[in-house]
């Protein structure tokens, strides 16, 4: 069975197995909105909003989101809020915050003027609590958060839970004890107030749920002014009532909370948005739960939230993804009903898609070896023409220096071939790009270690530009440096940081850390490129022939630039679409 994804996109099925749909899914979503807006429900409108928790970075999940709830409202010229959702201040940080509003700025989304906090609304939310007091359908509870989450009093799926023994306190006596909650005058963690709905209830989601507990906590927002703080489920549905909120889109996660959503708004009789759940997105090689992300900054596995490595909007922007690749991506996997497992390989894609347009040609040696070309005159350098993008004419051309020494890849010569090697080799002759043909003549040893340290190579004069006028061919092409002119650079050689395609499936005695791959970073610390990328800024995009597309690092220095590798130029789901086509 194919989980349901688009027909551009890459899917798993339930065996892990990668598929191709063969028809794209209907957009239930939008379905639903056309039908609203028809019915004329909730006057007529459409208005959404992206609810982060400011307690992290967000990811490509988020980025999901985003795009759904605010390209929705767009495409129907509708409004969107960007509202956070900052109830917990053990966990939340203003850098979150900013964080968030500038990975969201980048992505080509702008709110305006319609940006919210659910700490905003901390008065009002308290006095709702009040009012459902007065109504007999919230108390405060004595137990402990552990007795209330586990145990018999909390239940299991297939026994109910016990009533707490202060679940029948008066009307009275639980508005005094929520008063002196918000004093100040209990211990935290002591009391908490809870709604009154249904024990036995086979949600356990409805099993009277906490509504508010006692933090001794400094909100990033609000300071010390509240020793009591609102849960999620209980500011969320409010906040969106406030706000006017007609579709309250979230991941599927959310679905066994929705009878609890539509319960507050119900019994406070306020205005009642409506709940719509989408399939939350999983991408082979790749966390995304934000626990797993945190452990992964806290115990080092990776640099910080920008490492390239996290698939966070910052460590992508710091890798070289453009918004324009994500948010093709978020467009090509659709909006599902269903959770599917979506191949890393579709984002490569969009990536190189994208970068094909845009990115300059240069060319960067990673490995050098030296070549010496022994009949090309030794003071002589020349300039040499290449176009800058052979996809767009309109980049133009570039000049690079030519000379007698350069530097080519150390795995571009073997001294021993095996056969359809088509590179560098004794006796054997290749075209350098752009420039000229060369033969080796012979290799130079390191007298310690037998080292190979330079080839001696002839060049043909008469093959300028690459090109031989006696119609002489030659297999192999080599990108290259000139030596005297070429730039020291550091590159970082990124792959997935998981080996496991799923590395949420854990087994039986792992954490999900033992499956990172190990060589996720590789340094190539001396590094040579071509001296057109002396003034190449951070967040450049490159592509070095035949090696892939890289960025420039903001670690980069005058003296020594730094290049992330973003993606390398094999495109391995456009392989895996033509397999899945032709069988």
């Amino acid at each position: 069975m194919i989980d349901e994804t688009t027909a551009d996109g890459v899917g798993v099925d339930n065996k892990g197995n990668s598929a191709i749909p063969s028809a794209v899914p209907t957009d239930f979503i939008r379905q639903i909105v056309e039908q609203d807006l028809r019915a004329d429900k909730h006057g007529g409108r459409v208005h959404t909003r992206f609810p982060p928790e400011p307690n992290g970075y967000i990811h490509l999940g988020s980025a999901k989101a985003i795009c759904i709830n605010f390209g929705i409202a767009e495409d129907y010229e509708g409004l969107y809020n960007l509202r956070f959702d900052d109830t917990n201040p053990t966990k939340e940080d203003v850098e979150y915050v900013e964080s968030i509003k500038e990975d969201i700025r980048w992505l080509g989304f702008d709110w305006e003027d319609r940006e919210f906090y659910a700490s905003g609304y901390f008065e009002q939310l308290y006095q709702y609590a009040a009012q459902l007091i007065k109504k007999g359908v919230a108390y405060v509870c004595d137990l402990t958060a552990e007795e209330i989450s586990y145990g018999k009093y909390r239940g299991t799926l297939t026994e109910p839970g016990v009533d707490s023994p202060f679940r029948d306190r008066s009307i009275e006596e639980n508005l005094d004890l929520f008063e002196r909650m918000r004093a100040g005058e209990f211990e935290e963690g002591s009391r908490t107030l809870r709604a009154k709905i249904d024990m036995a209830s086979p949600n356990l989601v409805m099993r009277d749920p906490v509504m508010y507990r006692i933090l001794y906590a400094t909100h990033h927002n609000t300071g010390d002014e509240w020793c009591i703080y609102p849960m999620y489920d209980f500011t969320h549905c409010i906040s969106d009532s406030i706000e006017g909120i007609t579709h309250s889109l979230c991941s599927l996660e959310f679905e066994i909370n929705r009878p609890l959503y539509d319960w507050f708004l119900d019994q406070l009789d306020i205005y009642h948005p409506q709940q719509i759940e989408f399939a939350k997105l999983y991408l082979t090689n790749t966390v995304l739960g934000k626990r797993k992300l945190i452990q992964l900054v806290e115990d080092g596995h990776v640099s910080g939230w920008d490492d390239p490595r996290m698939p966070t909007l910052a460590g992508l922007r710091r890798g070289g993804y453009t918004p324009e690749a994500i948010r093709d991506f978020c467009r090509r996997i659709g909006i599902a009903k269903a959770d599917n497992l979506v191949e890393i390989s579709l984002l490569e894609y969009c990536l190189r898609q994208d970068l094909n347009q845009r990115a300059l040609r240069v060319m960067a040696v990673l490995d050098p070896l030296k070549v010496i070309i022994d009949n090309y005159p030794e003071d002589e350098v020349e300039f040499l023409e290449a176009e800058n993008n052979p996809e767009d004419e309109a980049m133009g051309a570039r000049e690079i220096p030519f000379s007698r020494e350069l530097y080519i890849e150390r795995e571009d010569f073997m001294e021993d071939p095996p056969k359809k090697y088509f590179r560098l080799a004794p006796g054997r002759e290749v075209r350098l790009k752009h420039a000229y043909y060369i033969r080796c003549e012979r290799v130079v040893r390191d007298d310690n270690t037998g080292e190979i340290v330079e080839v001696h190579c002839t060049y043909d004069p008469a093959t300028r530009g690459g090109w031989s006028e006696d119609g002489r061919k030659v297999r192999g092409t080599l990108h290259w440096v000139s030596a005297p002119h070429a730039m020291e650079a550091e590159v970082r050689l990124y792959e997935h940081l998981f080996s496991k395609e799923n590395p949420n499936d854990v087994e039986e005695g792992d954490e999900f850390t033992d499956y990172l791959n190990p060589n996720s970073l590789q340094i190539q610390d001396s590094a040579r490129v071509e001296p057109s990328l002396a003034d190449a800024k951070p967040g450049s995009h490159y592509q070095f022939l035949r090696k892939g597309y890289f960025c420039v690092d903001p670690d980069s220095s005058e003296q020594k630039p730094v290049f992330n590798r973003t993606v390398t130029l094999r495109d391995t789901w456009a392989k895996i679409q033509k397999t899945q086509k032709n069988t």
